[in-house]
């Protein structure tokens, strides 16, 4: 039985963006702690995909950075959600959005009921909310002289992962957060179990309380030291190799997008991000499915096409392997997993980095004050991050699911076994009555139910049920007329008054230059 020592001593082990946010994090929530952060000096952040979401926002400003110092200093841009494309496979329009504005007047109207009962030809996301015009015309979610963190429509960033780790741990280190930097040699055991310090190669002894795992892959702790197990998902997400590469623009006034965009290969999908100096684009794959070979030709076919008159040859590529899944447990004895070394299952929606800022903010929240009452916290941890982790997986497998492209790749990704059992409940609930919000019913739900509505309608899924037409002069008819009709004039104003994302990223790099100037 663990003795029952008080918590004072936080030792996160890794650096990257998962081991600074973590830091600053409960730096910034519990100051009767000592945080420190052991950083190796020979692994580099592996930086897949860089999109964030909303939630990236509130993390800034808990941890007190200015939204101008973060976009100047991570070359970052405004992400407002998702474009896909030839994802369906359906004749005619492939393509939809998945934007990060809830439909209007959404927590009392299920706009998916009014828009199938409507048999609306207008693309959902379009019906639902002025955000999925200002994304297709690359127009940002603020005007240049909107507060920083305020906006016209909900964002999130693109960043430059590499530049974002440098950032936070500027800003942890300026706050107090102890910086050691060295290899783990040895884990020291107590006599109950817990991690009692790490020996680093350079002589050091870090003793902490509670350590935070944030050593990627790896896991140093969780599975070199405690030997936790490894749930995979492979046999619901088939993704398990990435080939990224950056790519310039063709010139300083390129369009930014506002959006991810996400297009639909024969054995996976390739991102393309646009930060502020360049684009990051990636192939993630199934392996067994497209040979290395037939990958890297297929990424370098999409990057001519999307930058014609490119140096291919100059272009450097990374391939970067991984294992769709996640730990068994996240927080064993005194030590918790946050990051790659708790799972990862591939870039698609940007969860990666939104799970880490939702569990640095409950360690910070909930933090144990002594060893007996982390017991009770780590229970709580757990389910939580067991409870994402299986959302996780089902939100992700819909995007594949719902799709009739006829390649392989994607016939098995309809196969009824590859579809986990949760998904398939829903999937059949839907057939007759759209998702809502006992389909996402937590506050904490990283994806909400309108994500749900905007993927399985923007992949072009209809029930077998038709959604019976309300009655003219119903009150709830008129409701849902009034608000459509609005969203549909709200989306003509947006568009007069919102500059594109290039000239709004200009104006607050130029306000940062100007306010240094005068310092």
């Amino acid at each position: 039985m663990a003795m029952n020592r008080a918590t004072r001593k936080v030792v996160v082990v890794g650096g990257g963006t998962a081991g600074w946010i973590t830091a600053n994090v409960v730096a910034s929530e519990c100051p009767i702690c000592d945080v420190a952060v052991v950083e190796s000096p020979d692994i580099p952040t592996i930086g897949v995909g860089e999109g964030t979401w909303p939630s990236m926002r509130t993390t800034l400003r808990r941890i007190g950075l200015p939204e101008d110092d973060f976009i100047r200093d991570t070359g970052a841009s405004f992400k407002q959600g998702t474009r896909f494309f030839g994802w369906s496979g359906r004749p005619g329009r492939d393509e939809y959005c998945h934007p990060f504005s809830l439909p209007v007047e959404y927590a009392s109207l299920n706009p998916a009921r009014y828009w199938l009962a409507e048999r609306s030809t207008t693309p959902f996301a379009e019906f639902m909310t002025p955000q999925a015009a200002v994304i297709e015309r690359g127009l940002a979610p603020k005007q240049t002289t909107t507060p920083p963190y305020a906006f016209a429509f909900n964002y999130a960033y693109h960043l430059d992962a590499a530049k974002f780790a440098s950032l936070l741990q500027g800003k942890a280190v300026g706050a107090g957060v102890s910086h050691r930097v060295g290899n783990v040699a040895q884990v020291e055991a107590r006599a109950d179990g817990d991690i009692a310090a790490v020996a680093l190669d350079t002589g050091e002894r870090v003793e902490g309380d509670l350590f935070v795992d944030c050593t990627g892959q790896r896991a140093l702790l969780f599975a070199g030291h405690f030997g936790v197990g490894w749930v995979s998902v492979k046999q619901h997400l088939f993704n398990d190799t990435a080939i990224a590469v950056q790519v310039p623009y063709p010139r300083a006034d390129a369009p930014i997008a506002s959006a991810t965009h996400a297009t639909a290969q024969r054995a996976g999908w390739i991102w393309d991000i646009g930060l502020q100096n360049r684009r990051g684009v990636g192939y993630v794959h199934s392996s067994a499915h497209a040979e290395s070979s037939t990958a890297l030709a297929t990424l370098e076919r999409y990057v001519a096409s999307t930058s014609p008159g490119i140096d291919m040859a100059a272009l450097e590529s990374r391939t970067i392997p991984f294992e769709p899944g996640y730990r068994t447990t996240f927080w064993s004895k005194n030590c918790v997993a946050v990051g790659l070394s708790a799972g990862f299952v591939e870039p698609l929606e940007a969860s990666a980095l939104a799970l880490i800022e939702q569990s640095a903010a409950m360690i910070a929240e909930q933090m144990p004050r002594d060893r007996r009452i982390m017991d009770v916290t780590a229970k709580r941890f757990n389910s939580k991050m067991h409870y994402h982790w299986e959302r996780i997986v089902e939100f992700l497998k819909l995007h594949y699911v719902t799709s009739v492209r006829d390649d392989d790749y994607w016939r098995d990704n309809r196969a009824p076994g590859s579809c986990p059992d949760g998904l398939r409940d829903k999937l059949a609930m839907w057939n007759q009555q759209p998702p809502w919000h006992d389909d996402a019913p937590r506050l904490d739900e990283l994806f909400p139910s309108a994500s749900y509505q905007y993927v399985l309608y923007g992949m072009g899924f209809r029930p077998e049920f038709e959604v019976e037409r309300t009655p003219s002069g119903d009150p709830v008819r008129e409701r849902a007329d009034r608000v459509f009709h609005e969203t549909r004039a709200k989306s003509a104003q947006a568009l007069r008054l919102l500059p594109d994302n290039r000239t709004l990223l200009g104006s607050i790099v130029q306000r940062e230059q100007r306010s240094e100037a005068h310092a």
